[in-house]
């Protein structure tokens, strides 16, 4: 998957500036795809070049004019053959998760701080999703937004993203508990063997 993909995808909807567009990754596209606003503006320009985006100035009286982006009937195109194509798994790439590895080796005093770090981040994620899903769904329970709704797949994505996170605080949460009761108790002494260089036998 490319970057383009996602801008494609988060551009469906409706017409958004730069500005929106970095807006509307941070709250959804994020939780499956991230990149820099300065990534994204880059972007945004290579697609309007390819013509797979259209542009268009809004004068604004008291700011400055923006520019918004809608995606082209080559860019739907794009995202179809995109759709088609085979996936690739998924593969986890976090350095917190080596240092937890570490964890046997290593002062756990440190680590467990960024632990709960981490969980305070997933908390306050899970609140951000919980609250895009309620605006999504509006009076409607989930189960009829799921048959009925007007735009299934952001909805689903960020199902996703809410999964994700509170997996993410849950694990952080009992691995905390973990340390801390192993440091509060005795931990066993790691034994190092140490190689001696046996005699060759009498000379």
């Amino acid at each position: 998957m490319a970057l383009r993909h996602a801008v494609l995808a988060a551009l469906l909807d409706e017409e958004l500036s730069g500005y929106q567009l970095t807006k509307a990754f941070d709250m959804g596209v994020a939780n499956f795809w991230h990149a820099l606003p300065q990534q994204l503006y880059a972007e945004l320009a290579k697609l309007e070049q390819d013509g797979l985006i259209a542009g268009r100035e809004v004068v604004q009286e008291a700011r400055p004019n923006k520019r918004l982006f809608q995606v082209t009937a080559a860019g739907l195109a794009e995202l179809e053959r995109f759709a088609a194509t085979a996936t690739k798994p998924s593969f986890i790439r976090d350095d917190l998760l080596v240092k937890v590895q570490s964890a046997d080796h290593v002062d756990t005093g440190a680590l467990i701080a960024q632990l709960t770090e981490r969980a305070a981040f997933a908390e306050a994620k899970i609140g951000l999703f919980d609250e895009l899903l309620r605006k999504m769904r509006g009076d409607r329970s989930e189960q009829e937004y799921l048959r009925h709704g007007e735009r299934i797949g952001p909805y689903l994505t960020c199902l996703r993203g809410l999964a994700f996170e509170q997996g993410n605080r849950d694990w952080c949460e009992r691995a905390v508990t973990v340390l801390r009761e192993r440091r509060s108790g005795s931990r066993p002494a790691v034994r190092t063997t140490v190689a001696t260089q046996q005699p060759d036998g009498p000379e």
